[in-house]
């Protein structure tokens, strides 16, 4: 297998387009030899833990509400064509997303990470849920199979906290400044939401470079 390490933040919406065009890969190259694990990286790491009015953020953000409209237009188109139908009016708050961050940690030790993940990214962008609120995650990992007791006793501590920030900065100090970043076989850097050709290229040259390991 190869390791392909995803870094991201579930309301990153570059995050969820490159997903897509990633699984689309995965599907048509059902012989692929990933084995993924996300880690963490916080847009807003000084968001306030309750969020903010999501209107207010991006007009800070971008400086006036036509900026943002006219910033998220090549959101929606991208969207569009990996397949996506995101409903970004729906989305009211823009959150602190260190506690998401410390689901698909869990979530990883229990084998549940991709699906965490997924479920954050539909909850956000689809239904416009606030996935700051520790209820709205522990619905989340429940709905991913995880245990709601050990999630609601995990979420309701500190477990995790300070390490889970401790990884956010040791990939920025790695040179990590944006995301979703993907790193190949801890060697290869991509950054960006690749289309699905891009993957099934490198799949395919993977494949290939294995076959040719074991003809050896």
């Amino acid at each position: 297998m190869v390791k392909l390490d995803i870094i991201s933040d579930p309301i990153c919406p570059w995050c969820f387009i490159a997903k897509a065009y990633l699984d689309r890969a995965l599907e048509q190259r059902a012989d692929h030899p990933f084995t993924i694990e996300w880690h963490p990286f916080q847009l807003n790491p000084d968001m306030p833990a309750g969020g903010m009015d999501r209107r207010s953020y991006l007009e800070q953000k971008f400086g006036g509400q036509d900026r943002a409209v006219q910033a998220y237009l090549p959101v929606v188109d991208h969207a569009v064509k990996a397949g996506l139908d995101i409903d970004l009016e729906r989305i009211q708050t823009t959150p602190n997303t260190l506690d998401a961050h410390r689901l698909i940690y869990w979530a990883g030790i229990e084998g549940r990470q991709t699906p965490v993940v997924r479920a954050l990214f539909q909850a956000y962008f689809q239904h416009g849920r606030d996935i700051g609120a520790r209820d709205t995650l522990i619905d989340i990992a429940v709905g991913a199979g995880l245990d709601r007791d050990m999630i609601t006793r995990l979420m309701t501590s500190d477990a995790d906290l300070e390490d889970t920030k401790a990884r956010d900065q040791s990939l920025r100090d790695m040179g990590v400044n944006s995301v979703p970043t993907f790193i190949i076989a801890g060697q290869h850097v991509v950054t960006g939401a690749q289309p699905t050709e891009f993957w099934t290229k490198v799949i395919d040259e993977i494949l290939q470079s294995l076959d040719a390991e074991t003809t050896v």
